[in-house]
């Protein structure tokens, strides 16, 4: 199935500043100095690390909303 969209953009845009939030706070507790703007000298590995866990995180708040719902 192909679709035009690249996989970086926020499909539903006002959850820009809430995913932005959760970056910063997401970096901040795993310590790694992510600051507004360029953040070229972060290595992958960190920059990895925090998109893992926010969306490990993403997930864990998935799964509590679905287990919350009654089919």
């Amino acid at each position: 199935m192909a679709s035009n969209s690249s996989s970086n953009q926020i499909n539903v845009p006002q959850a820009r500043d809430a995913l932005n939030s959760m970056k910063y706070e997401v970096a901040r507790e795993l310590g790694v100095n992510l600051k507004q703007g360029y953040n070229g000298d972060l290595t992958s590995r960190e920059a990895g690390y925090v998109g893992g866990y926010m969306v490990k995180r993403l997930v864990e708040q998935a799964e509590q909303q679905m287990a919350g719902q009654s089919f």
